[in-house]
């Protein structure tokens, strides 16, 4: 919509706790994990609504851990991604 591209990618890292990642602080505020299991649970499972300033609304998901929400693009390529992974649960 705005002439970016993204390329989700979804890997079996291993144990994450054997990770180390350097996430550039300009765009990247903290880093967390969320296991299926939770994003698969209904009451971790929202939606926000938007209305523009044109009068259109629209609707996206949002997805809930404790004091972390995972919202826009990343809830949207989440949303699929689930949909895509365990169809019939999402």
């Amino acid at each position: 919509q705005h002439g970016m591209t993204v390329a989700p990618v979804v890997a079996n890292l291993g144990l994450l706790e054997a990770l180390t990642l350097n996430p550039n602080p300009d765009e990247v505020e903290e880093v967390f994990t969320l296991p299926l299991a939770h994003l698969l649970r209904e009451e971790n499972q929202g939606y926000t609504h938007f209305r523009t300033a044109s009068g259109y609304g629209y609707t996206l998901p949002v997805f809930l851990n404790g004091p972390h929400k995972v919202w826009g693009l990343t809830a949207i390529i989440t949303e699929l991604t689930l949909e895509l992974l365990v169809p019939g649960r999402y």
